[in-house]
């Protein structure tokens, strides 16, 4: 009897184990996940309203309603990012996610210079030759070390009331997000 008890428990503590591993492993294995979901909402290097797009209402299913998100897919082996946008918003953050959906870098615009939405987004190879000769438009910029080659910046915009709305919606839809040509 005490065998019995004993094979039952080992299975019961096995099983937990084999659960847990599945579900940490999950994310790594999903075909749904919000790399897959903004890659068809549009191409790499286009800032794509998540709001305004069937793919975002999937990634955005829970969030904040007082916010404009505002997507861009790129891959720094291909070159320097800069994102920027035309007008000042009230208030926005930048999150870099990884292809795996870890933030690996996030700023707002209190971290910017003069509150405009200006990042450049560099490899630590590319950022060196950046140093090296720094054009002048980049001046202003926010420079960014990422350490991931193929990455996802997020541009969340806060809508202070429905009179900002249409601004804000019309500010995100005119952000860049473009391929920087060798230095």
């Amino acid at each position: 009897m005490l065998r019995l008890i004993y094979a039952v428990a080992l299975g019961l503590v096995g099983a937990g184990i084999v659960h847990i591993v599945i579900l940490l492993l999950l994310p790594y294995y999903a075909e749904r996940d919000a790399w897959t979901l903004i890659s068809e909402a549009g191409p790499e290097y286009s800032m794509v309203q998540l709001n305004r797009s069937a793919a975002g209402a999937t990634v955005l299913s829970d969030a904040d309603p007082l916010f404009e998100v505002g997507a861009c897919r790129f891959d720094l082996a291909q070159g320097m990012v800069h994102i920027s946008a035309a007008e000042r918003m009230p208030y926005w953050s930048l999150s870099l996610f990884d292809r795996r959906g870890i933030n690996i870098y996030s700023l707002n615009d209190r971290a910017a210079s003069d509150g405009a939405l200006d990042v450049v987004i560099a490899t630590p190879a590319q950022l060196l030759e950046l140093r090296k000769a720094a054009p002048e438009e980049y001046a202003d910029s926010v420079i960014v070390e990422a350490a991931a080659d193929e990455a996802i910046a997020v541009v969340r915009s806060f809508v202070p009331d429905i009179s900002w709305r249409p601004s804000v919606e019309r500010n995100l839809a005119a952000t860049t997000c473009e391929l920087v040509a060798a230095l």
